[in-house]
């Protein structure tokens, strides 16, 4: 395995208390064949998007403490180690070779795309496995053998959205707002091909920052054109804060997006009645779609004292899967563990994971609307 020489002051390092210890402290190796196995969390633990880092932390750490109360793998204990990339390409990529010089023989994250699709070559190189929650189809497109997603991307999210809405209601009056980072241009360029594909071009197609407070020149654009439906490609917080906005300039138009869209922190920050009605694409719509998603959300509520939701049920199963082909591998390192996460098909909270030669193991969504404050399946 190739390593790197560390240049990067060293960034501060969220702890879960239970299980964890602090990153590097220990001098086992973790290629070794005895020593507790050194797996690294990187996600944002601070700044705006730190609820996906939480909610992917809670998910893999319920993961490898199930593991390790079971004996570990192949009798070794799972070390996980949280690193906070604040939401910062650049902070990631420093963190990408941090872990490499600290030992880390796979990374769970990040949540964030745009951090993910910085730190992949790093990995690539460094041969260290890399299990994503984000969704952008630029993740694809970095073409890391190292590299995988433990959820659909935007095209697949996008498409099962365009088809409810265009093929299943008819409605072709449909306008875009969508942010220029890594997630929100995946959703952009991921919906608009689903629309084309359909002959339908969106009435308005917005883009802005992803720092954005104030979005009342764009909605009063939009307004002027009264589509039926708008589409959010944002994260959680800069979501609610458009369809709230919204609503207060009188637009009544259904909202629709993904994974965000389906979140606590985006229809708190929407508001309830804001969010009402909201359409929503996602491959967890809750955590009564199965006796599987059952167990796992009373696990979840009775570790965590809260409830679970999408981004929790992705860690999840991605560092169950991780967990599993270390197991299968005989805790291999670099390529070797790489190809027994490839050959892992594994039954999750998510779908029948198979993955592909681009990483992708998930290829299906189903869509919700929120309802009373909650998401629920459409129908229902």
């Amino acid at each position: 395995m190739l390593r790197f020489r560390a240049t990067a002051a060293i960034f501060s390092v969220a702890l879960i208390a239970a299980g964890c210890s602090a990153p590097g402290s220990g001098n086992e190796d973790s290629g070794s064949t005895d020593g507790p196995i050194k797996i690294a969390l990187v996600d944002a633990q601070s700044g705006q998007l730190s609820s996906l880092g939480a909610w992917e932390l809670k998910g893999a750490r319920l993961a490898v403490d199930e593991w390790n109360a079971q004996g570990g793998v192949n009798g070794r204990q799972i070390q996980l180690d949280v690193f906070d990339d604040q939401g910062d390409p650049t902070v990631g990529t420093n963190l990408a070779r941090k872990i490499d010089s600290e030992g880390y023989i796979a990374m769970v994250g990040t949540a964030e795309s745009a951090v993910t699709i910085a730190m992949a070559p790093l990995l690539k190189q460094a041969e260290i496995p890399n299990i994503t929650s984000g969704q952008s189809p630029g993740l694809v497109a970095v073409g890391s053998d190292f590299l995988f997603l433990n959820g659909p991307t935007s095209t697949t999210y996008d498409e099962t959205l365009a088809k409810h809405i265009v093929d299943g209601q008819g409605i072709k009056s449909i306008a875009m707002i969508t942010n220029n980072g890594g997630y929100g241009k995946g959703e952009h360029d991921a919906f608009l091909k689903a629309l084309q594909a359909r002959n339908v071009t969106p009435l308005a197609d917005q883009v802005v920052t992803t720092d954005q407070k104030d979005f009342s020149a764009v909605l009063t654009g939009i307004r002027q054109k009264n589509p039926k439906v708008i589409f959010l490609g944002a994260e959680e917080v800069e979501s609610g804060l458009i369809v709230k906005q919204a609503r207060d300039l009188g637009i009544t138009a259904t909202f629709a997006g993904a994974a965000p869209q389906g979140t606590p922190v985006f229809i708190d920050t929407a508001g309830a009645r804001n969010a009402e009605g909201t359409i929503v694409s996602s491959p967890y719509l809750s955590n009564d779609i199965s006796e599987a998603s059952k167990k796992f959300a009373a696990a979840y509520k009775a570790k965590f004292n809260e409830e679970a939701e999408l981004h929790g049920a992705k860690a999840y199963d991605g560092t169950q899967i991780l967990l599993t082909a270390l197991k299968t591998s005989n805790v291999a390192t670099g390529k070797p563990l790489a190809d027994a996460i490839r050959a892992t098909k594994y039954e999750g909270l998510l779908g029948s994971f198979a993955f592909d030669r681009t990483g992708v193991g998930i290829f299906e969504t189903s869509i919700g609307t929120i309802q009373g404050g909650q998401l629920v399946a459409a129908g229902s």
